[in-house]
């Protein structure tokens, strides 16, 4: 999958087809797979550009399963393809579907997905502040003035990003729940319980 265009390839036929990666290039794909009833499709995990096309598949009733791009990556080479193209990543996606036969889960729903974006955001704004009190540590004078303003910044956005958090969870009995046990184990915080 890539940004322009959504590759697809079946097995054991080989027949490939492209279309464009928008509204009505996932409309055309659904449409496509829904007539072809497959048995299972795998899509690569593509930094959030996979989220559309799947939810549209899992809503059409179409049995879809995201995994993680190496997955896809280190089965093509195993079966001796090196070379590495959309469509023939779409190949290697229909190979791995037909041989390793990943389960289909299904999507997790709104609120969770919402959560997870918030998580998602939240731990390189974490990593990003680190970065720069580990920078602030080691200097002096004018550059100490330089550096504050950005942690400044990155602290009002992850507490914000926490209240965010937490007014989600308070929200949810489950989440409360499992968030009190984790929680409850000696050691763990909040942010390690919520992510």
């Amino acid at each position: 999958m890539a940004k322009a265009q959504l590759d697809s390839a079946l097995r054991p036929s080989g027949e490939r087809w492209a279309v464009p990666n928008d509204v009505s290039g996932v409309t055309t794909r659904v449409d496509r797979l829904q007539a072809l009833r497959p048995t299972l499709m795998v899509l690569e995990a593509t930094g959030g550009l996979e989220r559309i096309v799947t939810s549209a598949l899992a809503t059409a009733g179409l049995p879809v399963v995201v995994v993680n791009p190496r997955q896809g990556r280190d089965f093509a080479r195993a079966t001796g393809q090196l070379a590495t193209t959309e469509a023939l990543d779409a190949r290697a996606l229909a190979h791995v579907a037909d041989v390793s036969r990943p389960t289909p889960r299904p999507l997790p729903d709104a609120q969770t997905q919402a959560r997870r974006a918030l998580l998602g955001r939240r731990q390189p704004l974490s990593v990003r502040r680190t970065a720069e009190q580990n920078r602030l540590a080691g200097t002096s004078g004018r550059l100490q003035t330089d550096l504050a303003a950005p942690i400044t910044w990155l602290n009002e956005r992850l507490t914000t990003l926490d209240d965010e958090i937490e007014t989600m969870l308070r929200a949810s009995p489950l989440w409360r729940d499992h968030d009190d046990r984790w929680q409850s184990a000696p050691g763990l915080g909040p942010v390690c319980a919520r992510t």
